[in-house]
């Protein structure tokens, strides 16, 4: 994960911390974050033993990103160094760069 600063300009300022990280995450680690979805896949006759089997568990996370069409990309989200984040995750977004750009703009800061 690659910190930034909302506002860059408190880059120079040795009292202030990054407090936005940017990450890529594939449409398998998308899906994995959705307990409620990975849940109700669970109990599929064909995945009954995803919490057991990788193969199992990998198949049925290419069947949910294919049935709910997930998307891998960049995400963001607000986090100070050393403390979980504040936010989930924002995103895909095609970029770094449009990740963070966006999250600037959330933030209330004109990159």
């Amino acid at each position: 994960m690659i910190q930034h600063y909302s506002d860059p300009r408190r880059a120079r300022d040795p009292y202030s911390l990054p407090d936005i990280e940017t990450f890529q995450l594939t449409a398998a680690e998308v899906a994995e974050r959705d307990e409620e979805v990975l849940h109700k896949y669970s109990k599929r006759h064909e995945f009954r033993l995803g919490t057991l089997d990788r193969r199992v568990r990998e198949r049925m996370l290419e069947t949910i990103v294919r049935e709910h069409d997930i998307k891998g990309g960049w995400f963001f989200w607000y986090c100070l160094p050393g403390c979980m984040p504040s936010s989930e995750p924002f995103g895909p977004y095609e970029s770094e760069r449009a990740a963070l750009e966006e999250a600037r703009k959330q933030a209330g800061v004109e990159a």
